[in-house]
């Protein structure tokens, strides 16, 4: 199946030529490539930012801790702090961005988006964005197809996912597709908009995935709220005119580079990174001793 556009280059071009906003080729190849009518895809968009909003509501309010324990209610800790280092607004969407991840690493429903381990961020982001600017469900529907435009760019030229290049390619596309929707929701420019997505991949460069105890649980959890704060800075600069000198292919280009130079072990092995450090290795022993099932003796069955 043939994707969309190969590059930003091209859906830029097409929009310039056509005179159609970001979201609507995405739109047609939605329509065309899946053979889905319009009405059922701005149906889905709807429910998929209802997912996102019950799990931001979730984690800030029911009881959110794992198995391994790793998970205890961050969002709710941040959400309370009586010490503020942030104003309201950058605090509450660090504790979105985490409460929606918390979800997923309790087993609750969330939207992959792209991928389960970076589940907190466009819920986070847009959340609050639609909150601080009042936005219409309509327009934040149309930065979740804007986003999706982003990740299938990314996904043919780079990656998506961390098992193949690190959580660059996990977090720091979700942050991409954030910060994208963001500038597009405000009203930004093509430019602009590509430009926050270009920033945010040279922010989120070289990071690599390290889930201890092969859980997407730690760091994943608090690498959402930073992917977060990072959309959003990436979307005021864009926006307020930055430029980001590289252009937003080539960062994604480099994004792939990086994530082909990575060792295995920074992807998602489990092996190297913060997975490797003893303490992580205790908790790692502890986790599989608790999920070892004690099968019965055969003779006991015999």
């Amino acid at each position: 199946m043939s994707l969309l556009f190969n590059d930003f280059k091209s859906w830029e071009k097409h929009c310039a030529e056509t005179g159609e906003p970001l979201y609507q080729p995405v739109l047609e190849y939605e329509i065309e490539q899946k053979g889905r009518t319009e009405e059922f895809i701005w149906e889905n968009i709807a429910k998929a930012y209802e997912v996102m909003k019950d799990a931001v509501q979730t984690g800030l309010t029911e009881d959110m801790t794992s198995r391994s324990g790793m998970v205890n209610n961050s969002a709710k800790k941040v959400a309370r702090s009586p010490v503020t280092v942030l104003s309201p607004e950058f605090q509450m969407l660090v504790s979105r961005a985490l409460g929606a991840k918390e979800v997923n690493s309790c087993m609750g429903r969330v939207v992959a988006a792209p991928t389960a381990g970076a589940s907190g961020i466009l819920p986070g982001t847009l959340t609050t964005l639609q909150e601080l600017h009042g936005l219409d469900d309509r327009k934040i529907h149309e930065g979740l197809l804007v986003a999706a435009g982003i990740a299938l760019i990314i996904e043919q030229n780079a990656s998506l996912a961390g098992a193949v290049g690190g959580c660059q390619a996990e977090t720091g596309s979700a942050a991409a597709m954030a910060a994208g929707a963001i500038v597009y929701c405000l009203g930004g420019n093509v430019d602009q908009v590509f430009t926050a997505v270009a920033i945010t991949i040279q922010c989120m460069l070289g990071l690599v995935c390290d889930p201890v105890a092969g859980l997407v649980e730690v760091p994943c959890i608090v690498r959402n709220a930073s992917a977060a704060a990072i959309a959003y800075s990436s979307s005021q600069l864009a926006i307020a005119g930055v430029n980001a000198v590289i252009p937003v292919d080539q960062c994604v280009a480099a994004l792939g580079e990086v994530g082909e130079s990575m060792e295995r072990k920074y992807k998602e092995t489990a092996l190297g990174g913060l997975a490797n450090t003893p303490r992580a290795r205790e908790i790692e022993k502890f986790v599989l001793v608790q999920d070892v099932e004690i099968l019965p003796d055969e003779d006991e069955n015999s």
